[in-house]
């Protein structure tokens, strides 16, 4: 390891994030401590305080790392063809994320804090949601923004249900695939409803 007087504060900065992340992904966010990733790169924890200023903050950034890669994930999948294929490959998507990156996943949902997030940190959130929006829109006419934007959350709550229920840390093949099914299940009978009714007073409640 070089010496400490070689790391500009930028640098100490990203060495925390990914032993953050490391630790994470080995032993889950609650083995998370300044301390253990103070030990990890060789550094005081007044020197982590130094680029973070408090646990809370740290794990925003590591949880926002996850968003990133999870959007980037999402947008890839999004394929040719028409808005019914394209939300199925986002939901599929979401699914194979979360089992390959459990604890980093998991970990997004669980390490909660009382402090209000930063605006930065709930556009990651809302740019994943706006792919599925999209797509919403796409499925009926004259569909407004705010039901394409309740349409995508409602869906996009049962496809997380899903995998909160069926996925564990040591998942088996066989769950993640009975998980899939049941994905596919929920969004083809979601989208046909909403094909059929997406603007209906008794088929979605009011706004």
């Amino acid at each position: 390891m070089a010496r400490r007087s070689e790391h500009s504060q930028e640098q100490i900065r990203e060495m925390v994030l990914k032993a953050a992340e490391t630790i994470v992904i080995e032993d889950g966010f609650n083995a998370l401590t300044v301390r253990k990733i103070a030990l990890e790169i060789g550094y005081t924890v007044g020197s982590i305080y130094m680029v973070f200023a408090n646990m809370s903050d740290l794990a925003t950034h590591v949880k926002a790392r996850t968003l990133d890669q999870l959007a980037e994930h999402l947008q890839q999948s999004v394929c040719d063809g028409g808005a019914e294929r394209q939300l199925m490959a986002l939901a599929d998507t979401y699914l194979q994320f979360a089992a390959r990156h459990f604890n980093r996943w998991r970990m997004i949902f669980d390490a909660q804090s009382d402090a209000p997030l930063p605006d930065w940190y709930q556009a990651k959130v809302e740019q994943m949601f706006a792919i599925a929006e999209a797509l919403f829109g796409q499925l009926g006419q004259d569909v407004s923004a705010e039901r394409s934007r309740l349409a995508s959350r409602a869906l996009w709550s049962g496809v997380h249900g899903i995998c909160i229920l069926s996925l564990t840390g040591e998942q088996q093949a066989g769950e993640v695939e009975a998980a899939k099914k049941a994905v596919e299940l929920l969004v083809w009978t979601f989208i046909q409803g909403w094909k059929i009714a997406p603007n209906r007073a008794n088929a979605i409640p009011p706004e």
